[in-house]
């Protein structure tokens, strides 16, 4: 797949993610994402740090995925209690034979029939907020291909739910939530960054005019332009 085109993809599925209601309906709506973006992909589910290595798993595409990772807290391993803690991104190609977590693995293939994995991190620049997973029902189930793409959708998929929670803090209305994802996605395409740093553009640019954020983003998505920043007076 072709960078430009990864490109316009991803920004594409952050817009989606941004238009979620809330923190539970942008999860359900990852998961929905991962599930019809990765081919190969057979389930997925996100589970949510709560204290330590402790997780709960509020949103899977189905109940294989959910078991697949309840019972890693059950068993006090897989993969992804060794992403959150450990690494971006763990990977299984056979999860019977996977030496790293010799309870759970067999005990997932023969409760559920999941056979290879990949667990991606969830965080941002602030902290890891969960752990991304997508399951096959096949050995070698994903190639490099599927790691690129869930990679990227791990990312923006972590800053929408940072998006989402700031939004509410901030009390902003859905409305203007959407328009901010819609911003976002207009400067990820244009300067070529990820979420993250487009809604930092956004919140930098508010700040320094003094003007709402979401009146940033309304004005950036119907006239595709910004505010000037601030000239110096004296």
């Amino acid at each position: 797949m072709e960078h430009n085109d990864l490109a316009r993809r991803m920004a594409a599925l952050a817009r989606e993610l941004q238009e979620s209601r809330d923190l539970q309906a942008t999860i359900e709506h990852a998961v929905e994402l991962a599930d019809k973006n990765i081919v190969d992909c057979d389930g997925a589910a996100i589970s949510l740090v709560r204290r330590g290595r402790d997780m709960d798993t509020p949103a899977a595409t189905d109940e294989s995925a959910a078991a697949a990772d309840r019972l890693q807290v059950e068993l006090g391993q897989g993969p992804c209690l060794d992403a959150i803690a450990e690494r971006r991104l763990v990977a299984s190609d056979d999860l019977v034979d996977d030496a790293r977590w010799p309870a759970w693995g067999p005990r997932v293939a023969a409760d559920t029939g999941l056979r290879s994995a990949l667990c991606f991190r969830l965080f941002t620049q602030g902290a890891t907020v969960g752990a991304l997973s997508l399951y096959s029902r096949r050995v070698q189930g994903f190639g490099e291909v599927d790691r690129e793409v869930g990679g990227v959708l791990a990312a923006h998929v972590a800053v929408a739910m940072a998006t989402a929670q700031q939004v509410e803090t901030l009390g902003v209305a859905v409305d203007a939530r959407t328009v901010i994802g819609q911003a976002q996605g207009i400067l990820m395409e244009r300067y070529d960054i990820d979420a993250e740093r487009a809604f930092a553009v956004l919140k930098r640019i508010s700040t320094t005019s003094n003007v709402k954020l979401h009146e940033i983003a309304q004005r950036l998505v119907v006239e595709r332009t910004l505010p000037k920043p601030p000239q110096p007076t004296g």
